[in-house]
């Protein structure tokens, strides 16, 4: 019987003694077992190389990335998906040994733990550079909108959905229609680069998505036969009735309905900064209501500052207390109500709202003070989410390294700092929903359309 050496490949029939049957495997660990197979392929293919006496400029050569003559090519081992996070993976393959069989299991358990470690943050949205690459027909209303998008110039989802609208009017404005073409079927054509400029800029959000989707309803409604400009006309009016109906006079309803639930000598606590909730609390306090407000907020935005500063300015200003998230449980023992903005609230009742906002409503449920989130119906969502980690945005290493300092912003070998802009709260912390339709149980969002009469928000 012929003994094998160290350079017969591996028998694929046979199975070592101990390991289990492939069929009785889990997915994760056949998959394990195909990357040490392909390891130890690559470590045996290359030791004849070196007992041939080869110089070092050919394993060099072999190890970039080139098969030697007459060999086949080997295949690397895996990599992480995504190349932001991929620094560890080559660091570790630079300071690999020079023994090919070592080095091979060192570069593959380097790259499975980088790519386990950092792939459920893989999808998130990417930031873009503040100059990134402009494709197409882009109007330069968009180009400017996408740096002020990317630079966090315009933050907040009512400011993105209205700055949007109003680029996008100027984009109409200034088309023409080409011949033998009608406005209904081509300027959505024309719009679409637009878009995909603003997305590559920052992920979209759902109050965007939303007013596109009713931008696409109009145009298809256009008729055939009818003037340019006539069109043109009537696009500007629904777009002006949008705003001034789902934003404007929404707003006004809410912070009508969101007053009446504040009292005389009750302590307010938000959270971060919403345009809507600071209507409210600046609207109630003009009616001539006495309360305070306590102002929470977090890094890396900081955004409770601005609401601050508008809350204490002016001639008389609301008594408010600045902190920051950690000094939340010894605050809430005096808060009366917790009043909450959001960014999207899907169908299940969960609330899309600023990182940290989920941690303010369970400490809030848990010292029995009522979380009140004030939303407009136009940010509402027919998809479902159960956590924060299936959507998310992360807010780029440039915005971060303005509002921190010097030494908190100096870089930590094998550290990845990641800052996700969002959060999801389950609908069990929420009390109620303010909306211009009025006050709802988070359990019964999904019967808002039938209250617009309309078959889907």
């Amino acid at each position: 019987m012929p003994v094998p050496t160290i350079a017969d490949p591996p028998q694929t029939g046979a199975r070592p003694p101990g390991q289990p049957a492939q069929k009785t495997m889990t997915k994760a660990e056949r998959r394990e077992l195909q990357e040490k197979q392909r390891a130890a392929k690559a470590a045996l293919k290359s030791q004849p190389q070196q007992q041939q006496g080869k110089t070092q400029a050919k394993p060099h050569q072999q190890a970039a990335g080139g098969p030697a003559p007459g060999q086949p090519k080997a295949k690397a081992p895996p990599t992480p998906l995504k190349k932001t996070f991929a620094s560890e993976v080559t660091g570790a393959k630079q300071s690999a040994s020079k023994d090919p069989v070592s080095g091979a299991i060192g570069e593959d358990a380097s790259a499975k733990q980088a790519s386990h470690g950092l792939r459920i943050f893989s999808h998130f949205g990417q930031p873009k550079p503040v100059g990134h690459t402009v494709k197409g027909d882009i109007h330069p209303a968009i180009i400017r909108l996408g740096l002020l998008f990317s630079e966090f110039k315009i933050c907040g989802a009512n400011a993105r959905c209205i700055a949007m609208l109003l680029a996008f009017k100027q984009v109409i404005q200034d088309y023409t229609t080409p011949l033998h073409n009608a406005i209904s079927r081509h300027l959505m054509t024309h719009l679409s680069p637009q878009i995909t400029h603003l997305v590559s800029a920052r992920p979209m959000s759902v109050t965007m998505g939303n007013a596109i989707r009713e931008l696409k309803l109009e145009i298809g409604r256009i008729d055939f036969d009818m003037i340019e400009q006539d069109a043109k006309d009537f696009l500007f009016t629904k777009i002006d009735n949008y705003i001034r109906d789902r934003i404007i006079i929404a707003d006004q309803v809410i912070q009508e309905l969101a007053g009446n639930k504040i009292k005389d000598g009750d302590v307010i606590l938000t959270y971060a900064k919403s345009s809507v909730v600071e209507k409210v609390l600046l609207e109630a306090h003009e009616v001539g209501k006495k309360f305070s407000v306590v102002v929470v907020d977090s890094k890396p935005l900081l955004e409770g500052k601005v609401l601050l500063e508008s809350l204490t300015s002016g001639p008389n200003p609301i008594p408010c207390t600045y902190a920051l998230l950690p000094a939340l449980p010894s605050l809430l023992p005096e808060v009366t109500t917790v009043l909450l903005g959001a960014h999207a609230l899907f169908s299940n009742g969960a609330v899309y709202s600023r990182a940290g906002t989920a941690m303010v409503a369970m400490m809030a449920k848990a010292n029995s003070v009522p979380v009140v989130v004030c939303c407009e119906t136009y940010k509402f969502s027919e998809g479902v989410m159960v956590d924060g980690f299936s959507k998310n945005e992360l807010l780029p290493l440039s915005h971060i390294q303005k509002n921190t300092q010097l030494q908190d912003s100096t870089p930590t070998p094998n550290l990845e700092k990641l800052n996700p802009l969002y959060d999801l709260t389950p609908p069990t912390y929420i009390t109620a929903v303010v909306t211009e339709v009025g006050l709802i149980p988070p359990s019964s969002i999904s019967s808002i359309p039938l209250a617009l009469g309309r078959a889907s928000l």
